[in-house]
């Protein structure tokens, strides 16, 4: 039996005008995934959020110590994982200290990565050599 894999990699500049694009490629993959049996219009809707999401937080920490920087998307789907990882340069985080966020006053901040753990199975964040990487895992 052929295993079918997707791998997509992205770098883009640190600037918000890329989001858009790295949305529509988490649109499109959920559209081709042949072997998904679940809601294709749910999951496009999803992964166009969580990669947003997770897009613009890469560039908004980045561009705080390096404006020319870039952010890296690397997408690997194989079998009925959909695994997603954000690379960037900036600070870091400590992923267990961000607090839910305010619904009350909602643009304080965090609801991106409230929503992507909502969303995702699995969410990790670490330091690998000189950079940052989250990790989003949706088990299809």
């Amino acid at each position: 039996m052929c295993t079918s894999v997707i791998q997509v990699d992205v770098i883009i500049p640190t600037q918000t005008k890329y989001l858009d694009l790295i949305g529509s490629i988490g649109e499109r993959i959920a559209w081709e995934l042949d072997n998904y049996s679940g809601d294709k219009e749910a999951l496009a809707y999803h992964l166009n959020l969580v990669l947003t999401e997770a897009t613009a937080n890469a560039i908004k920490h980045a561009t705080l110590t390096a404006p020319e920087d870039t952010v890296r998307i690397l997408i690997h789907i194989e079998e009925n994982e959909l695994n997603i990882k954000v690379y960037d340069h900036g600070q870091g985080f400590d992923l267990e200290s961000v607090p839910l966020p305010d619904f009350d006053h909602p643009k304080e901040g965090g609801m991106g990565l409230f929503f992507i753990r909502t969303l995702m199975d699995s969410v990790t964040y670490s330091r690998q050599r000189d950079c940052n990487v989250l990790e989003i895992i949706k088990y299809l």
